[in-house]
């Protein structure tokens, strides 16, 4: 061991119960995630069983209410507890994050009574969530979506595709986004249907290039019937609920991107302090150390970036650009991180036996998820700019 090697993430954290979370978290990151990452990721491997301690730990409906099964904790630690799971690995952290946005909408939107019906159960009691915004047809353009709920007395027919869905197929409840009226933004509603509602059903899972763990897959909803009751917010609603989950949701991408970067600069860290060549480390080089300090400064610029915006969030401010560009610098951070740790182990992180490779393929798919980097850029533009058009 080199007396360089990485050290823990220095967290500035609001209360000594969030100080033990973190605790928490580490400890079961090191001893259920990490071992297990590489072998499960290269054999396309879902690990249902940590999700499952994840819940009887508190850990998947930390930023909502205790009332309903949550943890009340603001999203400031939420997103630190989201970057320590996708340092371990991305599959668990970003599903942790996909399952905080498909619970959103409910948890912000639902009545009381929707709440306390399905909440506790959402939040702590096993369940995994999907939230099915993207179609085959409509990515970037969400507003486009065909998918449609038919109503038919007291219950909705929903008839559709849904694409690109994490935990597609494997889901306990879907929040999906359907059309019940005009065309465009107005004429969307949200909904929450059960995974086993029939009619529903999750194609093969996607064949990707990083995160074979985490299933992606295409969700076909054939006539599926679903009370008035599991309608969430008013008729046309639907839009505006993706759209504010979708803030929230970019700033757990953010969190789970500085995560893998914090994870590759690490392995850089520890291979460049232990590999000698020329009769001494190769972090003694001046190449060398310049590329550390430039991934260790984007990384912390990240985390800073990411927590000012969750710090507006809990504050109640307006943080929709703050979000767009987290995500943005973040993920982008990500790629170039990950891409620079595998040249410093050079052929060996070309290797599977390092995990150097792994991260940077897993990288790429921050820069497309929950809105693609050109779509945050066109976000953070009309906010500095204007609208297009004026």
């Amino acid at each position: 061991m080199s007396d360089r090697d990485p050290q823990p993430v220095e967290r500035q954290l609001p209360t000594e119960e969030a100080r033990d979370l973190l605790a928490l978290v580490r400890e079961i990151a090191q001893r259920e995630i990490a071992p297990k990452a590489a072998q499960e990721e290269d054999a396309g491997r879902f690990p249902r069983e940590v999700f499952t301690l994840l819940s009887e730990s508190g850990l998947l409906g930390l930023p909502y209410a205790a009332e309903h099964g949550g943890g009340d904790q603001p999203y400031e630690v939420y997103l630190q507890v989201l970057e320590e799971l996708a340092a371990a690995r991305l599959t668990v952290g970003l599903g942790v994050s996909v399952h905080t946005l498909a619970s959103y909408a409910l948890a912000a939107h639902g009545t009381k009574q929707q709440q306390v019906e399905h909440l506790p159960a959402m939040l702590g009691g096993g369940l995994l969530g999907a939230y099915c915004l993207s179609e085959p047809s409509s990515g970037s353009d969400a507003a486009s979506l065909r998918t449609r709920a038919v109503r038919d007395g007291d219950r909705w027919v929903i008839t559709g595709t849904k694409a690109w869905i994490t935990h597609g197929g494997i889901a306990d409840f879907y929040t999906v986004l359907a059309r019940t009226g005009e065309e465009g933004p107005r004429g969307i509603t949200a909904f929450l249907v059960p995974g086993d509602a029939p009619g529903l059903s999750g194609a093969a899972p996607e064949k990707k290039m990083g995160m074979k763990g985490s299933p992606t897959a295409q969700v076909h909803f054939d006539g599926v019937s679903v009370g008035d009751d599991r309608r969430i917010g008013e008729e046309g609603q639907g839009f505006a609920i993706a759209l504010a989950a979708l803030d929230s949701g970019r700033l757990g991408i953010a969190a789970c991107a500085v995560g893998l970067a914090q994870a590759a600069l690490d392995e850089a860290v520890r291979y460049a302090t232990q590999r000698r060549q020329f009769g001494r480390p190769i972090a003694d080089f001046q190449g060398l150390r310049f590329m550390l300090a430039d991934m260790a400064t984007q990384i912390e610029a990240g985390r800073a970036l990411y927590l000012a915006a969750a710090r507006l969030r809990d504050a109640g401010l307006p943080f929709a650009k703050q979000a767009a560009m987290a995500k943005l610098h973040c993920t982008d951070t990500a790629m170039k991180v990950t891409t620079d740790a595998v040249q410093i182990l050079g052929g060996y992180g070309y290797t599977a036996d390092f995990p150097a490779e792994r991260y940077m393929r897993e990288a790429k798919v921050l820069q497309i998820v929950e809105g693609t980097n050109q779509i945050q850029r066109m976000v953070i533009a009309r906010h500095v700019a204007g609208p297009e058009g004026r």
